[in-house]
């Protein structure tokens, strides 16, 4: 292998700001495909035929995918190289992506989103390896994370209003085929743009600790989804302790090691640490408070999907003006302020959501106040996050934390979806409401939900107060050379 010299700074100036759009491109399929296919869901159930229990299976098999490989997604890509990875990702995400969207069968469709999890694996790590090393220091790096965890935060929203958009006006299969047309440039675009760099020094996958998270990541995640069972179900308890006794297991695999997949000192770093648990707990919330917030606007105050999609925008734009403001202020006030007033901020709109939403009630008095504080909360913790959570990863381990980073995210919305799901069952129950007759227990339901998911992030204040150090410095990674070729 070969060191290559870097390009000209004007050259390599110019074109990395290339990358971050390509960058960008690509977490944005990632996202929108997280929450785009829930609003398609029901006209894809009557559709195809699918059963109420399979029907789980079309969100279930794309997180258990994703979930369970990204941690080998990460390392093939710190091995094999970042850009022809993120470009076999990408064309496999496609593929799937245009074979959903022509499917005849429920057993097709879940194949296909199963599969959209499997390069979706590859892809995210990938794509966040490559802004990683393109972007490596400096206040640049801090504007690209900003974009980067900024569309992290909007895609979700933007997904339920393109998925109201093409399910009320074309047809849920869209959905999925939307995807292909943004692939196409995306993949074009990165042959141009992107270097290619990877792991220095020879290199050997970790077939045992592979094998040991992936089952361990498949455990939890499919534990945590058949929660809806009851979390006194055998089924629930054993696959969720199969999968805490295997993850415990990959970190003693980890340590002996000689080639581990999830190096321990990717994890070891105490800031990096807080980062990823913050991301555990946004995940959660974001999942879950949004598909809740989408059942409210739907069948509480009766709005259409694409209606529903837009009430849901507010918060979006918030977090997209708020960005770009908190990047300029990031370098002077440091990551800690943000990471500790952020999570409080965003906490206070899901309060808000909880105590004062009602079966007969508006969304301008009672939903909308609430996304507008929520943005600038979620603005505030999604401007640093991401860039704390790859501080100072040398280039030889940016997959594997770019992997850990999404995998955080996603488990996080797995855990957190289950856990809503379980207490908002539990409050329509026992609920004795008689307010707006039979919608008057959902919301009780629905305020429960929210009440959690408040709870979830102001926890992540603490957990920044304690981890997150003040110094601006942590926002810039030691300094490595990246071998290219």
């Amino acid at each position: 292998m070969t060191t290559v010299a870097p390009a000209p700074t004007e050259t390599r100036s110019s074109r990395r700001w290339w990358v971050l759009v390509i960058v960008a491109l690509a977490q944005l399929v990632v996202v929108l495909d997280g929450t785009i296919v829930n609003i398609a869901l029901p006209d894809a159930q009557a559709d195809l035929g699918l059963s109420d229990e399979n029907r789980q299976w079309v969100v279930t098999a794309y997180a258990l995918a994703f979930g369970a490989l990204l941690l080998l997604g990460g390392r093939i890509a710190d091995f094999w190289g970042r850009k022809r990875t993120f470009i076999v990702g990408m064309v496999g995400f496609g593929a799937a992506s245009a074979f959903g969207g022509l499917v005849q069968t429920g057993g097709e469709l879940i194949l296909a989103r199963g599969l959209q999890g499997v390069f979706a694996a590859l892809l995210a790590p990938a794509a966040l390896a490559v802004l990683t090393t393109t972007f490596a220091s400096g206040r640049d790096r801090n504007t690209a994370f900003a974009v980067f965890g900024a569309i992290s935060g909007a895609g979700a929203a933007v997904g339920l209003v393109l998925g109201g958009v093409l399910t009320e006006f074309v047809s849920w299969r869209w959905c999925l085929l939307v995807n292909v047309p943004i692939v196409l440039v995306a993949i074009v675009a990165a042959a141009f743009v992107v270097s290619e760099s990877r792991a220095e020094g020879r290199n050997r996958l970790d077939v045992v600790g592979t094998i040991v998270v992936a089952a361990g990541l498949a455990s939890l995640v499919y534990g945590f989804t058949r929660a809806e069972d009851g979390w006194d179900s055998a089924v629930v308890i054993g696959f969720i302790a199969l999968g805490a006794g295997l993850l415990a297991l990959f970190v003693v695999v980890e340590r002996r090691s000689d080639h581990p997949l999830l190096p321990m000192r990717v994890l070891a770093d105490r800031v990096r640490g807080g980062a990823f648990l913050v991301q555990l707990i946004v995940g959660s919330v974001m999942i879950g408070a949004l598909l809740y917030l989408t059942f409210h606007l739907q069948i509480v105050l009766g709005f259409g999907p694409l209606e529903a999609g837009l009430a849901s925008l507010p918060m979006t734009l918030v977090i997209m003006v708020c960005a770009p403001l908190l990047t300029k202020a990031l370098p002077i006030v440091g990551p800690r302020p943000m990471m500790i007033v952020g999570p409080l901020v965003a906490g206070a709109g899901l309060l808000w959501l909880a105590t004062q939403i009602t079966a007969d009630g508006s969304y301008a008095v009672q939903v909308l106040p609430a996304l507008l504080v929520m943005g600038v909360g979620l603005a505030g913790v999604f401007v640093p996050m991401q860039n704390l959570a790859l501080s100072r990863v040398a280039p030889h381990d940016a997959g594997a934390a770019s992997a850990t980073s999404n995998a955080m995210m996603q488990i996080g919305g797995s855990i957190g979806l289950a856990v809503f799901t379980n207490l908002y069952a539990g409050a329509v129950a026992s609920s004795t409401s008689t307010v707006g007759g039979p919608l008057g227990p959902l919301v009780d339901g629905y305020s429960v939900a929210f009440l959690a998911a408040a709870v979830a992030m102001l926890l992540a204040a603490p957990i920044s107060f304690f981890l997150i150090r003040g110094r601006k410095e942590d926002l810039l990674p030691t300094e490595a050379p990246v071998h290219l070729g």
